[in-house]
């Protein structure tokens, strides 16, 4: 197989293709050169007679374990233009023995999108980030990701939103879906308007660093297939950042409540972030109470 300045090898698997900005090329070849300076061929399986006059591997044997040729991966070592496809970098991190933040960085570098067996999915949290949203009753806070997917919650929450979550199918508990399609969360939320364009704009601002990535798009997909009013915000086109704000609730039997959405990322890089809804009046302090205590 030969490679020149095209990856043709590679391209007919995917369609994310691009050349490296030429600020990254140097940054790249130099990480990827140390990376294969650095592993024992012998534990890959490579075994050769004769004494080796550079440690690690040799490019030639990079070249043969992603599938690429030797001409490509040099080229891309020595930081000259070529064109990359996500397939022939994903073969090369795992060539490299790369761990899944080296592999994040190996992406970065490239300017490409990382495909989805590399994206990081909590499904769930771990019991000490449980332990930190049950500590925060009686305010309401839950954990989700940039897709809305709620990966924890508490009781207050619970309480708030009035669904209990933890009976729900997992692609149902998300924040989104609920509220476009679930009678009970809706009828929960004054100034519907501006919540539902706010989720929808926002969720269209963060889909941008995820288009090839397969989760959001079935997400997208079972949106638009279960909401005529998701459509009709989606294709307004607005496009908005996540922002601590104050959100109001129609709760039954206790009447309006006020808090103050605050957010925080406990991992940035995939948009997890927990939030925390504080109440914003002694009002809604007091309903809160009634709500969650009883």
């Amino acid at each position: 197989m030969t490679t020149a300045l095209l990856d043709s090898h590679q391209q007919h698997r995917t369609k994310n293709v691009g050349f490296i900005a030429q600020d990254n090329r140097k940054e790249l070849g130099l990480y990827l050169r140390r990376r294969r300076e650095s592993l024992d061929p012998s534990r890959l399986g490579i075994l050769h007679s004769g004494r080796r006059r550079t440690p690690g591997l040799r490019r030639e044997e990079v070249a043969m374990l992603a599938d690429v040729s030797t001409t490509w991966y040099t080229w891309l070592e020595q930081g000259r233009e070529v064109n990359a496809s996500v397939a022939t970098l994903s073969a090369i991190a795992k060539a490299l023995q790369c761990s899944e933040v080296e592999t994040a960085h190996v992406f970065t570098l490239s300017g490409l999108s990382r495909p989805a067996e590399y994206q990081r999915q909590c499904q769930k949290l771990s019991s000490v980030n449980q332990m930190i949203l049950d500590q925060l009753n009686p305010m309401p806070a839950i954990v989700q990701n940039a897709r809305f997917d709620i990966l924890g919650f508490n009781q207050a929450y619970r309480e708030l939103m009035g669904v209990d979550l933890a009976s729900l199918p997992d692609e149902h508990r998300n924040c989104m879906y609920l509220a476009f399609t679930n009678d009970e969360w809706l009828i929960r939320m004054d100034n519907k308007e501006v919540i539902l364009s706010r989720i929808a704009g926002s969720f269209r601002a963060a889909m941008a660093n995820y288009m090839d990535d397969p989760s959001w798009q079935a997400r997208l997909s079972m949106m638009q297939a279960a909401s005529a009013e998701f459509n009709r915000y989606w294709e307004q086109y607005e496009i908005l950042d996540v922002e601590n704000h104050v959100k109001k609730f129609l709760i039954p039997d206790l009447g309006k409540m006020a808090f103050h959405q605050v957010n925080w990322w406990s991992a940035p890089k995939n948009g997890e972030r927990l939030m925390v809804y504080v109440p914003d009046d002694e009002d809604t302090k007091a309903k809160l109470e009634r709500l969650v205590i009883g």
